[in-house]
C-alpha cells in the first residue's frame, strides 16, 4: 500500500465506523462457526436490484478517487497502484461490453466466485460484494480459475495481475494471482461469499471449497486467504465500496466493518508461536533473467502459510510452496536471498541461510516458433465458429496463438483452441493460427480453414427431463445432467421422482433451475409447471443472463400450467434460469421446457432500402442516412447481450452520426411509422 494510500486509509477508518448502523452488529456475538452464522442472520436478505443493476451500483462503489483520483472505474485487473494505469475506463456505458479481443476494449462484470459455481442463481448472480467491474480480457483469461499463488506463470496482465500454476498444495489447476495491492480485498469478497451464503455454500463444487457449511474453505486455500487477509488490511477503499453497496443493497461485508472477526470465525484461538525456520535454501537454476530457489519447509504449531523471499536484504515476494523464481533479473549479476515462513497470523520465523544466485549471459532469442498444424473447425452456431490445432514448438515456449479472421487479428489465446464470436449467420469465413513466443517471435501461419455459421433456427433448445439422474425423494446435493439440447442442467433443492407429461420431471422446491450457456440467444419461452403435494399457487422468476425477464406461475396441487413468456428478445450467449420460488415451501415439478431462439429486435416490415449506414465495418463511428428526410425515424443500438447502447427517437433528422462505440457486433433498430427492421453493425 502506497504512503498516500495508507494516510487515507487511516482518515476513512474514523468515517467507516459512523456510516455502520447503529447496532447493525449487536447479535454478532460468540467465535468460530457460531460467530459466522450469527454475521449471516445480520447480513441475509439484502435487495437484489439484478444483474444489470450492478453497473448502477458501480456509478458510486469502483471509483479510482483513491490512486490516479481520475474518477474513471476502479478495475482491480487494471489499476496500477504506484505508476500510470495501462488504460483507464469512463463509468459511461459505451465502455462495457460482451465483446473483446485486447486488454482495454472494454470492461464487463467479475464474479469473484465464478457464475458457475452456483448456477448463475440469484442473488449470488448480481451481489455487488463479490462481483467488481474489471477489464473484459482480463477477465476471459482468469475464466472461472481460483484466485491464488502462482507457481509458474503462463500470462501476465498489463498491470502484472497472473495467470499460471497453482502454488496451492492440494491443487494442481490453473490459478489466477492478483496484485498484492488488491490480495486482501479479494479474501474479504471470499470471506462475505461464504458467510452470506452459508445456507447454500455446502452444495457448491468449486476446486477451493470443501464441501462444509462451517470451515467452507479447504485449509490449505483459508491458510492463503487469512495470509492475503492479514497481509493488505482494510483501506480507504474497500470502506467507501462497501458504504456505497450498502446504500444500494442494504447489508454489508462485515469483514471490512470489522476485519477482526476473519480470525474471531476461522482462527479463534490466538496463535502467538512463531514458525521454525526454513532451512537448506539451495540454487537449483538460474537464466538470464532469473534466479530459481528450494528450501526445506519450517513448521508451526498450526500451519505455515507463506515465505517471504528477500533479495538483497529487500522483500520481493511472498510464496506459499517451497521453491519459488525470481524473475526480472539483470545478467551476469550476483544476487543473495534468504526466506522467512510466516503463519496465518503473521507469526514469521527467523531468516534461513543465505545463498547467492548469479544470472547467467544474455542470449537474445531470436528463433521463431514452428507452424501450429491440423487447424480444424470443431462447431459452429449461427454467431461463432469452434477452432482447434496442434500445438506448435518453441526453443524456450509457445506462449499465445493469435487468431485471424479472414486475415484479419481477431484474438489471442493460450492454448489451442478458440471460440470466434460476434459473427453473421450463414456466413463463411476463412481462419488461421500464427504461433507466438514470449520473445513476440512468430512462425509462419498454420493451413487456413473455412467455418461456417449457421443459419438462426426457430427452436434454439428444449428439455423433457428424461435424462435426470435416477428417481430419488432426497433434496439434497444439486442434481447435474446433460439434456436433450446439449445443454449441461442443474437442479437444487431439487427431487427427481416425480413425473408430469411424460415420464420424468423435475421437482423443485426452495431452490433453481439454469442451464449452461446457450448460443443464438432466446425470443420466447415456454414451459409446463404443477403443483405437487400440498402447498398454494405462486411464481417462479424467469431469468437470463441473471436478469429478470418474467414470471413462471404453478396453479393448485395436481393442475398443469403451461405458460409461454414472449418477447424477451436477447441475443447473443444466453444463461437460462428458473429462480426464487414465491412460496418457499412448495414443491414444483416443471417439464417440457423450450424457447426460441433470437429472431430480431422487431417486425422486419421496413425496408432496409429505406436508410443506409456507412462504414460497415467501422472504427468507432458511422452514418445512418434516410432516404426519406422529412419521415420520423427511431434509432436504437443493442449489443448482442441485448443490452442498449445507444438511442435517438422521433427524429426528422436525414441523418444521425454515431460515434465511440467499443469495438464489436451490434443490432441496429431502425423504426419508422410503426414499423421496424434490423440491421447487423460491427466494429473493429
Amino acid at each position: 500500500m502506497n504512503l498516500k494510500l495508507l494516510f487515507t486509509a487511516l482518515l476513512f477508518s474514523l468515517i467507516s465506523y459512523a456510516q455502520v448502523p447503529a447496532g447493525y452488529y449487536s447479535t454478532a456475538t460468540g467465535t468460530g462457526y457460531t460467530l459466522k452464522t450469527n454475521l449471516y442472520n445480520i447480513i441475509k436478505g439484502h435487495i437484489d436490484n439484478g444483474y444489470g443493476g450492478l453497473y448502477t451500483t458501480y456509478q458510486t462503489s469502483d471509483i479510482d478517487n483513491f490512486y490516479e483520483n481520475d474518477g474513471t472505474v476502479l478495475d482491480m485487473y487494471s489499476e496500477n497502484p504506484t505508476s500510470v494505469d495501462p488504460y483507464n475506463y469512463s463509468i459511461a456505458s459505451t465502455q462495457r461490453c460482451g465483446n473483446y479481443s485486447a486488454e482495454g476494449d472494454c470492461y464487463n462484470r467479475e464474479h469473484i466466485i465464478p457464475q458457475s459455481v452456483f448456477g448463475s442463481n440469484a442473488p449470488m448472480v448480481s451481489d455487488a460484494h463479490s462481483i467488481t467491474p474489471t477489464d473484459g480480457k482480463v477477465n476471459g483469461m482468469r475464466s472461472n480459475y481460483p484466485h491464488g499463488t502462482v507457481g509458474s506463470v503462463s500470462w501476465t496482465s498489463k498491470n502484472g495481475s497472473k495467470l499460471g500454476s497453482s502454488a496451492i498444495a492440494g491443487y494442481s489447476g490453473n490459478i489466477f494471482e492478483p496484485l498484492d495491492e488488491f490480495k486482501g480485498d479479494i479474501a474479504r469478497m471470499y470471506f462475505y461469499f461464504a458467510t452470506r451464503y452459508e445456507n447454500t455454500v455446502a452444495g457448491y463444487s468449486f476446486p477451493m471449497f470443501n464441501g462444509t457449511t462451517d470451515q467452507v474453505f479447504t485449509t490449505s486455500f483459508l491458510n492463503m486467504l487469512l495470509t492475503w487477509h492479514a497481509q493488505d488490511p482494510v483501506n480507504a477503499r474497500e470502506i467507501t465500496r462497501n458504504n456505497a453497496i450498502y446504500a444500494r443493497q442494504n447489508n454489508r461485508n462485515p469483514y471490512i466493518d470489522h476485519p477482526e472477526y476473519v480470525q474471531a470465525v476461522w482462527n479463534p484461538v490466538a496463535d502467538t508461536q512463531t514458525p521454525t525456520a526454513a532451512t537448506n535454501l539451495v540454487v537449483t537454476g538460474t537464466t538470464s533473467s532469473s534466479v530459481s530457489l528450494s528450501w526445506t519447509a519450517g513448521t508451526d504449531n498450526v500451519a505455515v502459510t507463506s515465505y517471504d523471499i528477500y533479495m538483497d536484504g529487500v522483500l520481493k515476494t511472498s510464496v506459499s510452496g517451497v521453491n519459488a523464481t525470481i524473475t526480472g533479473l539483470s545478467a551476469t549479476t550476483s544476487y543473495t536471498f534468504y526466506v522467512i515462513a510466516k503463519d496465518a497470523a503473521v507469526n514469521s520465523s527467523l531468516a534461513s541461510n543465505s545463498v547467492n544466485g548469479t544470472t547467467t549471459v544474455f542470449v537474445p532469442d531470436t528463433q521463431n516458433p514452428t507452424t501450429a498444424s491440423n487447424l480444424a473447425v470443431t462447431g459452429s452456431s449461427s454467431s461463432t465458429v469452434s477452432l482447434s490445432w496442434i500445438a506448435g514448438t518453441d526453443n524456450i515456449g509457445v506462449t499465445s496463438y493469435d487468431v485471424y479472421l479472414n486475415s484479419i487479428f481477431k484474438s489471442s489465446v493460450s492454448g489451442t483452441t478458440a471460440l470466434v464470436n460476434g459473427l453473421a449467420p450463414t456466413t463463411t469465413y476463412s481462419f488461421y493460427v500464427i504461433a507466438k513466443d514470449a520473445a513476440g517471435n512468430s512462425s509462419l501461419q498454420s493451413n487456413s480453414v473455412n467455418g461456417t455459421t449457421t443459419v438462426i433456427s426457430t427452436s434454439c433448445a428444449s428439455e423433457s427431463f428424461e435424462n435426470i439422474p435416477a428417481a430419488a425423494s432426497s433434496y439434497t446435493l444439486p442434481k447435474t445432467w446433460t439434456g436433450d439440447s446439449g445443454l449441461n442442467w442443474t437442479a437444487t433443492d431439487a427431487r427427481t421422482d416425480e413425473k408430469l407429461n411424460t415420464t420424468r420431471a423435475i421437482c423443485i422446491r426452495n431452490g433453481s433451475l439454469s442451464a449452461s450457456t446457450s448460443a443464438d440467444g432466446i425470443g420466447s419461452l415456454t414451459v409446463t409447471t404443477q403443483l405437487r403435494f400440498t402447498g398454494t399457487s405462486g411464481t417462479f422468476n424467469l431469468r437470463v443472463n441473471g436478469n429478470i425477464v418474467g414470471t413462471i406461475p404453478y396453479s393448485t396441487t395436481g393442475v398443469s400450467t403451461t405458460t409461454t413468456i414472449s418477447g424477451i428478445n436477447i441475443a447473443g450467449d444466453v444463461v437460462i434460469s428458473i429462480t426464487d420460488n414465491s412460496t418457499a415451501t412448495n414443491r414444483v415439478a416443471f417439464d417440457d421446457l423450450s424457447w426460441t431462439c433470437f429472431s430480431g429486435l422487431g417486425l422486419e416490415t421496413l425496408s432496409q432500402e429505406d436508410f443506409k449506414i456507412y462504414p460497415n465495418p467501422s472504427k468507432g463511428n458511422f452514418n445512418i442516412l434516410f432516404d426519406d428526410s422529412n419521415g420520423v425515424h427511431s434509432v436504437a443500438i443493442f449489443s448482442l447481450l441485448g443490452q442498449k447502447v445507444f438511442e435517438k427517437s422521433n427524429t426528422q433528422s436525414s441523418s444521425i452520426l454515431v460515434t465511440n462505440l467499443p469495438k464489436g457486433t451490434y443490432l441496429l433498430k431502425v423504426t419508422k411509422d410503426s414499423k421496424s427492421t434490423t440491421k447487423k453493425i460491427i466494429i473493429n
